[in-house]
């Protein structure tokens, strides 16, 4: 039988947009039945909101649920625990620098977690964002997740998981901060250069946070906190530059690591671009 995964998302992180499409990029996986329910753009103050899309989720009877939030310490994130710990259901909760300060009440209700340091808060201040910036953003982001190598800790992290699940073994939930190196070492980076660019990239994303915390929280002055956001949101421009700049050097040896699924969940591997995907020993 398949294992089922539920996946909440309350709000919205650099993680979270395609998360549940990271295990079955070319949707033809047969070990896993995903549902996704989202409480939007909100639910991560609102907690009545989060209390009703977790009470939604456990309608699905998942045998593993994974919680993307910003600022998993915030109410509403806290109280989708509350809801599902319970359950007593494996779930791992994927969250940005901030939800550090929850690590202790997660441990605590038997959940695991994977902290990704570099899933930075956007600018959001009416007078610079609106929907246009919002999506440039998050592009700009996804592209340094994707190849600095946060996007490959999360999909096989998760995947040992339901590996456990579908074996009936213990399962044993991830603890995870995701720092620069572990970031760029998951990469699989075979250049140098392109490995120190990568680096880069993951350091200019984490400190975009300190950025737009000032902005959002801190200044008051309108024409001050709408400068900030925008050297922010340039910030992760340059980021992503610099991510496209490191996987253009691993193009130019043919060294690109690439890790499709099979239709029974294993992850193959190559790294030429030019041979055929294998398991990995």
């Amino acid at each position: 039988m398949p294992v089922v995964v539920g996946f909440l998302k309350l709000g919205n992180i650099g993680s979270a947009p395609l998360i549940e499409l990271l295990l079955d990029e070319r949707a033809e996986r047969q070990d896993i039945v995903v549902r996704v329910i989202s409480s939007g753009a909100k639910g991560v103050q609102e907690v009545n909101e989060a209390e009703e899309v977790a009470k939604k989720i456990l309608e699905f009877n998942p045998q593993l649920i994974v919680i993307t939030s910003p600022n998993a310490a915030t109410p509403g994130p806290t109280k989708a625990r509350e809801i599902i710990a319970p359950s007593k259901i494996p779930t791992i909760i994927i969250s940005d620098s901030p939800a550090k300060k929850a690590l202790k009440n997660i441990e605590d209700l038997g959940m695991g977690y994977i902290i990704v340091e570099a899933d930075a808060m956007i600018g959001a201040r009416r007078e610079f964002l609106d929907p246009i910036e919002m999506a440039l953003f998050n592009a700009d982001l996804i592209k340094v997740l994707s190849i600095t190598g946060v996007y490959n800790i999360l999909f096989e992290t998760i995947d040992k998981v339901i590996a456990a699940l579908k074996e009936g073994g213990s399962v044993e939930l991830p603890k995870i901060v995701i720092d620069k190196e572990t970031a760029v070492k998951a990469a699989g980076f075979s250049n140098p250069y392109a490995y120190a660019k990568a680096m880069a990239a993951y350091e200019i994303s984490r400190k975009v946070a300190d950025l737009t915390v000032e902005a959002c929280f801190k200044v008051r002055e309108w024409e001050r906190y709408t400068v900030i956001n925008t050297a922010a949101h340039e910030m992760m421009l340059i980021a992503a530059k610099l991510a496209e700049e490191a996987r253009e050097i691993e193009k130019y040896g043919d060294t690109i690591v690439r890790k499709p699924h099979f239709d029974d969940g294993t992850i193959l591997f190559k790294r030429k671009l030019v041979e055929k995907p294998i398991k990995q020993t």
